[in-house]
Parts: C-alpha cells; structure tokens; sequence
C-alpha cells in the first residue's frame, strides 16, 4: 500500500493502539529480566496536565526501550481515589446544584462520589491510552477497590500491634473549609502581608504591665501564659509573676522559655496552646492549661466570652477595635511573614489541638535513611538525595486521620458500652471484652497518601504472596516529580522496607518541573495551561511526546512554548517524506550484503551506530534531551540533508541495490531507536519496509555493529561537507545562483574521485582544478592543513562585489555590537524569558560567523 503524501497522526494513532492491545504486547511474558514500573497514579479529578503528559512520556519511553532490549517489561497503570481533592470536587460540583454533602448524608453522598470515581478513572485511561502508554491494561488499579482496601487495612492494624500507630490529641493543621485535618507536608506556606500588632497586658495587682506582640490578636482569647526568654534582663524580674488577659480578665502566667526569640517583638509574646504548635509544646514544659476558642469552622466557640460566633477574622476586627478602645493596643506595624494553606482550597490554616491518629516515623525513617545512603535506593539527579534525606533525618509523626467522607475508613471501632478500643481488619460482631454488640467505627478515613505508600506491592497483590508479588516486587524505577518526594517516595520506601522486607524500587528519576514560555508555573489563576490533549490533536501525540522528551534535561525546569509542538511536527513530516522517498526508490528490493559500499555508504553507516551507541547510553542513564537530540540531528542533517541527497543519482546507477538497502538499513534502525519517543509512527513507517515483521513493539533494539563503525570515511565525508559548506557560503555571499556552476581549485592533497563525485555533485560544481598555489580572483571555501580549496570568481564585477560586502561588514559589525550590549545587560539576562536570550546569542554566534567569512572573501578580492 502507498503512503500518503501527508503525515496524518489521526489516521495512524488509534489504529496502532488498538493493535497492540488486541495482541497483548502491553502485558509482560514471563520470560526474561523483569523490569517494572508502577505509575503515579493520577487523581480523579479531572483531565491529566502537562505535568503528567511528561511524566506518562518519560515512564513510556523506559518501558518501550526495555521492552525491546528483551525484559519481561511490566507498567502498572492505576488511579488514585485522591480524598480531600476529589471529595471538594465533589461538594463544588453538587453546590453547583444547591446541595451539599450534610444534606445527602454518607450513604448517598459515597454514592454520588463512587459514580463520580468510574466516569473520570475510564476518562483518565482514554487520556494515557491517547499518549501511546504501553501499560498493561489487564492490571489496572485503583487505591480503593478491595484488594488494595485488604492491604491498607491489614497494614494499619499491623502497624497499630507494633505501636507504631497511636492516636492522641495534639497539635494540629487544620482546613476549615475542607473541615479535616492536614499533615505538615500538605500545608503550603506563603509570604503575605501582614500586621505586628503590639498589646499592653496588665500585672496583676500592680499599674504596670508588659507589652506582647502578636499578628493574630483573635488568639489571644485562648491564651493562658506570657512567655519571655530566660536570659532576657529585661523581664527576669516577671517571670513566675501574673498578668492579666485583656478583655476577658484571666489571669495568666509568666515563664520563661529558650522558645522565646528576645529579638522579636518586644521579646515578650502571648502563649496559646491550643492554636500554635510552638505555643503547644511551651504549655506541655510548664503545665499550662490549654483552651481551645475555634469550633470546625474557625468560628469562636463559648471560650471566646462576647465573640463567641465570628468567626476568625472577624474576631480579629471586633478584638483590635476593642482593644484600641479600652487603651490596651499600644501600635501597629506591617510585616511579611509566613502563613500556611491547604495544599488543596488555599484556606489559611488554623492550628488546632485535637484527638487524632498518627504514625510514628522515626522507627520507619531508619532503613529508609539508610538505603539511600547506602545507593541501594538511587535518586537521579542524585542532588534530589540532600532533599530526601534532610527530611528524613528531621521527620515528624505523620497524622493519617482526616475528617472526610470519602477514603480508607480507619479500621477502628469504640464499644458502646465499655469504652474499649478495637483495632482489626474485619469489622467484629461483639466486643472482645465485654460481649456487647453496641460497637461505632472510627468516622474518619485515612490520609490518601496512606493508601498510595503501599502501591508498589499493594498493586501487585500483597497481602495474598501472588505470583506477580514474587516476580515483579521489587519494582526497577520510579519516575515521579519532585513536589511528592515527601507525600509519597519516602512514605513508599519506608512501607516497602517494613512490609516486604526489601527497597519498592531501585532508582527514582525526579522529572522536570513544566513552566510557561516565561518560566512561570502553570495554573488556573494565571490561565497559562498548556493541555496537552489539546496539543495532541491539534500536532499529534508523537510531537508532542517527542517535543516533551527533548526539553527534558535532568534537573532543568522546561519552559514550554507551544511554538515546540508545531517544530517537532515539522520533524514528524520530515521522517514521514523521506520515508516516502526510500519506499518510492525500493522496486526491485532484494536483501544483499553490504560489499562495495562507497565513502557516504560508510559514513552514514558508522554514524548510525554512533547513534545507536549515544541514545542507548542516554537512555540507560535518563538522559532523555539527549538521546532525542541525537536522533533529531542524525535523521534531519546526516540522512535527510547530506545522505539522501547523496543517495538520488546512485539510485540510477550500478549501485542501486546497495544503495537501496543502506537506505531500509537505517530506515530500519532509525524507527526502532525512535519508537520509544514516536510509537505510532515509527509503526507505521516500520511496517512498510521490505525486512519489517509482527510489529516494532517487539522488535529487538538495535546493538552497535562494531564492524561499520569507520573513523576513516566520517573523517572523509566529514571534508566533502565542509568543502560543500564553503562552497555554499561563498554562492550565498557573491549572489551566484544555484544552477550556476562554478569551477574549483585545489592546493594541497589530491581529492580522490569519490570526493570529487560527491563535491560536484552537493556543490554543483562544473570542474575541479588541481593547482600548487592559490590562483588570483578566487575565494576561499575550505582550508585544513593538507588541503585548501578555492571557487573561481573570474568574470565577476570585483569592486561592486568588494563595496556590497563591506557594506554588509559595516551593517553585521553594528548589529554584533547591539547584540553584545544586550548580553551584558544584567536585566536583560535576568528579567527576559529565557527563549529571547537563547536568541540573542544565537543571532551573535551566527552575525559573528557570518562575518568571518565576509572578512575571508573580502580578504581573497581585495
């Protein structure tokens, strides 16, 4: 069958797609090295975004490329039920109907979520299957179906009998719109502005008093001490005295505490135990009471006497005004400082003291630590090992309960009537101590990121030891990004080591960060998103992988410029033409060995297997802009631009059968060195070749042939096109045409008749004159130390010539000076996107050269 004069990706794609999946080449064989990999499962709240384009490309990339070297490849695809994110998804889209979850209850409200999970888990698949991902299908998971539900359970009450699980009240973050608890690591803190305001809290028994300075005057209602550092002179006089609370007149207490920053303020501060962790721990020190002033929606409860029922900045407004009224807030300063927000809605925080269930991480952290210290579990880049460990050395408890509906619900259950505590992984009948049937489970459900710890092993079956536990656990790599190093890779290495005795995976590549064209993130507010969908149907899905692919240096945000699409597009057409070319000039095919092949045959041949050997090195060490790279400039300028070209009149000629399978050989090998980067065409194309078979998802990645490896005829071809290259400057500069022939002399060695053939033929070169010195009207278009070769200019009107080159000298010398400015200029450098300063030193490199051959011609015509 013909191929089309156009690259189609819409004809081609889910063609393929379904191809491979009704031939099972996704699923692995059970023969071979395994190599596996579990997918970061994406949230069901919507359309993946670039972020996970890039990730998904990168993951197939590795799988497709060991797929073909012969492993028993496993990628395990999956969704994550994602708790608070999909559960105020949810509560958006049923306010959008005037409902909310109170008023639907548990049951139904499971419901509408359950529905809400299918519709956006088979949206999901559609959208990885849209970008090639050679996961298995037959495996797919999902962190709240039964089996991996059996393995969360099983795990948290295992880990509740080691007393590694406990629940005590302490301090904690608190979301008021989500109405859950948070861990330290989903809280996001930001600078803001704020206010230092400063309040004169009275002595007690005396007309003196002592000034605190707070940002949150509201917490004051809750405060039950004043607190001054103990070297401080100032107030050592104070400390064990009385003050008394403005406003609400308790009496408090003065202590002192190395918490106590004298710098600050006015080195005296307020202490609120139940609404700042700090303050906390300073009342756990000197028995302070603890009163807790906020109810779930930060609004002041009945400790907050007269303000009971704003909630917590209007508390703030009311205090300060009164406050200022009663001659108690002496001044106010603004400040930056730093406020913490929900991961999820961006509500500030409230720090809250409560009952909750925690992990405790140090016994965990141990093996974890060591492991990455020990190389057993590789960070690539490895600078992502200082993150790893510095929070791992400083690891806090992590809170895994949260006031949500949707999720793990916590396997815990309260007897009614005796208060015991019943912690198992099947619901029981009857209290163990006292027989009553009157038994409440735990309302709250677990942290999601619970669930996502035990991935790696979950997926494949644990608790039950299945076969595919013994054969793919543990998995080989992890390809994740680095703003879940701490949600998720640390929590999976701590899990991996205390339930299945060993590492869940051997190397975490951490994948760049995508930005704007202008390097900022992408998000809703600013409306600078890229889909990638969008971008798939609009260039096609191996664009915009291969475009995904070549931007990603190791530990170098992308800034990503839809511009980068449509220039790998360009890329896609350009292997579709060649392609068609080869396939065109293929009558008469016949497998021959490669005997008699000339110096291009050679070259390109040699530097095929140079590519082979870069990419899959590249490949080996998760450089994928490199191994991409190295595809782009061998099929664009060595075999479109230079081999091709070479290959057209020998097509005609007696070496036509060589030259025809020179041509499928690097066909041949090109496509399956680009399949892990292009999936649906390299198929396509692959498929159309003479020597193709079943598939090239399976075809074996090409090995190095050592025997065409030829620095000799690299060196040699490597002349032909610098001479060429010269040849063609110099017909650019002097205006002469292109269908103009021109006559050559050489000086120095003698040019051996296939580099003769190929120069006047690439050049359009009528004659080659071997000469012992340099001839007069002639300009320069190649000098080495054995050979210096000239083109004739006889004929030609020097000085129009020498005046229109100086001319153009003088304009290319002003234009450097305005680029060199430009690159000195510091705010240029900083504040411009990166792109524009790419170009600017692009545009000097190439002003630059240009006006080294100008001085070069003008040189020979002067």
């Amino acid at each position: 069958m013909d191929l089309g004069t156009r690259y189609a990706p819409e004809a081609i794609e889910r063609k393929w797609y379904d191809f491979w999946l009704k031939k099972g080449y996704f699923t692995p064989v059970g023969v071979g090295e395994p190599f596996v990999i579990v997918i970061p499962p994406p949230n069901i709240t919507g359309r993946i975004h670039m972020g996970h384009a890039l990730n998904i490309t990168l993951q197939d990339i590795l799988v497709r490329y060991k797929r073909m070297k012969g492993y028993d490849t496993l990628w395990l695809p999956g969704e994550d039920h994602a708790g608070i994110a999909t559960q105020n998804a949810v509560e958006r889209h049923l306010a959008s109907q005037g409902l909310t979850r109170e008023e639907l209850g548990r049951e139904k409200f499971l419901e509408v979520v359950w529905d809400w999970a299918n519709k956006y888990r088979k949206e999901i698949r559609q959208q990885i299957e849209t970008l090639g991902a050679s996961v298995d299908w037959t495996r797919e998971r999902f962190t709240l179906d039964e089996g991996l539900s059996r393995a969360v359970r099983k795990v948290f009450v295992e880990l509740y009998k080691r007393d590694l699980i406990y629940r005590g009240k302490y301090m904690v973050n608190w979301c008021p719109r989500c109405k859950t608890v948070l861990a330290d690591d989903e809280v996001e803190h930001e600078e803001s502005q704020g206010k230092l305001y400063y309040v004169k809290y009275p002595l007690l028994d005396s007309s003196d008093y002592i000034v605190v300075a707070t940002t949150r005057p509201e917490t004051m209602l809750g405060d039950t001490a004043v607190a001054v550092n103990p070297k401080d002179e100032r107030y050592k006089h104070l400390v064990g005295k009385k003050a008394i609370l403005p406003l609400l007149n308790r009496v408090l207490q003065i202590v002192a505490d190395e918490y106590v920053d004298p710098e600050f303020g006015t080195g005296a501060v307020k202490i609120t135990p139940a609404h700042d962790p700090n303050d906390f721990e300073v009342a756990k020190r000197h028995n302070l009471p603890m009163v807790d002033i906020f109810d779930d929606n930060a609004v002041v409860n009945e400790n907050g006497g007269k303000y009971k029922g704003l909630d917590r900045y209007r508390a703030r407004e009311a205090i300060v005004s009164d406050l200022e009224a009663e001659g108690y807030l002496l001044k106010v300063e603004n400040i930056t400082h730093s406020v913490g927000h929900c991961y999820r809605c961006e509500t500030a925080v409230e720090p809250r003291l409560m009952d909750q269930w925690f992990v405790r991480m140090k016994p965990l952290a141990e093996k974890a630590i060591e492991a990455v210290e020990t190389g057993e579990v590789k960070f690539v880049p490895e600078r992502w090992k200082k993150v790893y460990l510095h929070w791992m050395y400083n690891v806090r408890d992590w809170c895994i309960s949260r006031q949500l509906w949707w999720g793990h619900r916590i396997p815990v259950w309260y007897c009614q009537d005796c208060g015991q505590t019943i912690v198992e992984e099947v619901e029981p009948k009857n209290c163990p101590k006292c027989g009553s049937s009157s038994l409440k489970q735990d309302e709250d459900v677990l942290d999601t990121w619970f669930s996502s710890a035990l991935w790696p092993f979950s997926t494949l079956g644990w608790p039950q030891q299945t076969e595919d536990l013994k054969r793919y656990y543990p998995t080989s790599v992890l390809v994740t990004g680095f703003d879940i190093i701490f949600f998720w890779v640390a929590r999976m290495i701590m899990m991996g080591y205390q339930f299945m005795g060993e590492k869940p995976f051997s190397y975490v590549y951490i994948h760049q960060l995508i930005r704007d064209k202008y390097g900022r993130k992408m998000s809703k507010s600013l409306g600078n998103g890229i889909d990638p969908i969008d971008m798939v149907e609009k260039y096609g899905t191996d664009p915009v992988r291969f475009t995904l692919a070549i931007l990603a240096a190791q530990g170098v945000d992308i800034k990503l410029d839809e511009k980068y699409f449509d220039t790998y597009k360009k890329f896609a057409n350009k292997i579709w033409n060649a392609t068609r070319f080869v396939l065109m000039n293929l009558e008469g095919f016949e497998p021959v060995s490669l005997d008699g092949l000339d110096t291009a045959d050679k070259w390109i041949l040699s530097r095929l297997q140079k590519t082979v050997q870069t990419v899959t090195n590249a490949l080996e060490s998760y450089d994928f802009n490199v191994a991409a790279k190295a595809l782009y400039d061998f099929f664009w300028d060595e075999f479109c631009d230079w081999y091709i070209e070479c290959a057209k009149p020998r097509l005609s000629s007696d070496a036509r059968k060589i030259v025809q399978n020179v041509l499928v050989k690097v066909l041949d090998v090109s496509f399956r060195l680009l399949h892990p980067f292009m999936p649906f065409l390299s198929e396509e194309l692959w498929q159309r070749l003479p020597i193709a078979k079943e598939s090239i998802v399976i075809a074996p990645w090409p090995e190095v042939e050592a025997s065409l490896l030829n620095d000799e005829a690299e060196r040699s071809f490597s002349s032909i096109q610098q001479i060429v290259k010269g040849v063609r400057n110099i017909r650019a500069e002097l205006n002469i045409p292109a269908k103009q022939a021109v006559q050559l002399f050489v000086v120095g060695r003698t040019l051996s008749s296939e580099e003769e053939l190929y120069v006047k033929r690439l050049a359009f070169v009528e004659e080659i004159i071997h000469t012992d010195r340099k001839p007069q009207r002639c300009a320069t278009a190649f000098v080495s130390n054995e050979l210096h070769v000239y083109v004739n200019v006889e004929g030609m009107n020097i000085e129009e010539e020498v005046k229109r080159l100086e001319k153009n000298i003088s304009k290319l010398e002003q234009d450097r000076e305005w680029l060199q400015k430009k690159l000195a200029d510091e705010n240029f450098l900083t504040r411009a996107p990166e792109d524009a300063v790419n170009e600017a030193r692009l545009k000097l490199s190439q002003a630059e050269e240009r006006l080294r051959i100008l001085r070069q011609i003008l040189g020979d015509l002067s």
